[in-house]
């Protein structure tokens, strides 16, 4: 199994906060523009950031716990819809909700979730080996670590947004999800969204593929996963629309104490320090390394990891 304990949790995370890259291959560089807006909703994502190079083909994303981790004792994650109005929604209601296992061993668990109602259509085919599941809102991954399964991460076919989360540290028994990125094509429908043809599952080398409803096709492999970080390897490929941001990131802001996200880091090549700015006053820019966290913590979703996006390759 890729992504195991006893594997690749014995070799060390790559350094992609603030810190230098010894062996990393070149980063090409790409454009990221900040589409973030003020909102005192906590359950909204008014935070925005699109990468944007019509030939990056390649790249990684991490989910790393936040420098902090190991000053908690517990979180706090509950959903604060404090001067949240939700009524302007769109609401699509499937029908009865269930829960389906699309895939099952004694070391990994793909769950498929329908709700009573969704923003969007489940309309996105979800498929592991032979099986096919239609009206999924979400998908889970699960890896046996030790005693238990560990959820470490999500997808939702009809949006294209992603969550992913290392395992929580030996102090904690879990921690929570946070911002949510995006990979492919983005498009505004409402909201950024990621519009999959399908999404398709393999067990055997721990990589989703999802061809786009509007030209090429992505993959999303499972590559490390520890205590301190889990690495994702991104791909993409065939006929992609030239115009669009080829990954996003989308979380919430809505004060220091109550956040996911507040500050980013970036780096510029030819430039010997990473810049570092409040995550509402970003500007954007060029970069070859991009990171999105926090420096203390939250009361919303306190244990929520950091988010980097780095190795951007034709």
């Amino acid at each position: 199994m890729c992504c195991g304990e006893t594997t690749s949790a014995q070799t060390a995370p790559d350094q992609t906060i603030l810190g230098a890259h010894n062996k990393t291959p070149p980063s090409e560089t790409v454009r990221v523009e900040n589409h973030s807006e003020p909102e005192v909703c906590a359950e909204k994502d008014n935070i925005d950031i699109r990468f944007i190079g019509p030939d990056i083909r390649r790249f990684r994303v991490q989910a790393i716990h936040p420098a902090y981790i190991g000053t908690l004792k517990e979180d706090l994650a509950l959903p604060d819809f404090t001067d949240c109005d939700m009524s302007a929604d769109p609401v699509f209601n499937p029908g009865q909700p269930r829960q389906v296992t699309l895939y099952e061993t004694p070391w990994l668990w793909i769950v498929g979730q329908v709700y009573p109602g969704f923003w969007r259509p489940a309309d996105v085919p979800v498929k592991v080996g032979d099986r096919v599941e239609t009206g999924i809102h979400l998908v889970q991954v699960y890896q046996r670590i030790g005693q238990r399964m560990e959820e470490m991460l999500v997808v939702y076919p009809p949006d294209g947004y992603w969550r992913a989360r290392p395992l929580p540290p030996k102090h904690m028994n879990w921690t929570a999800y946070g911002s949510s990125f995006m990979v492919g094509p983005v498009t505004m429908e409402g909201r950024p969204v990621v519009a999959f043809k399908e999404l398709r599952f393999e067990p055997e080398t721990m990589t989703f593929r999802f061809p786009f409803r509007d030209g090429g096709e992505g993959s999303l492999k499972l590559d490390k996963l520890d205590t301190d970080h889990i690495s994702l390897e991104i791909a993409l490929s065939g006929d992609l629309p030239k115009d669009r941001p080829f990954a996003a990131l989308r979380s919430m802001y809505v004060t220091e104490i109550n956040n996911d996200a507040s500050r980013v880091a970036y780096r510029r090549k030819g430039v010997t320090r990473w810049g570092e700015e409040h995550i509402l006053d970003y500007k954007g820019g060029e970069t070859t390394e991009f990171w999105a966290g926090r420096h203390w913590p939250s009361r919303h979703n306190m244990s929520a990891p950091d988010m980097t996006f780095s190795r951007f390759s034709k």
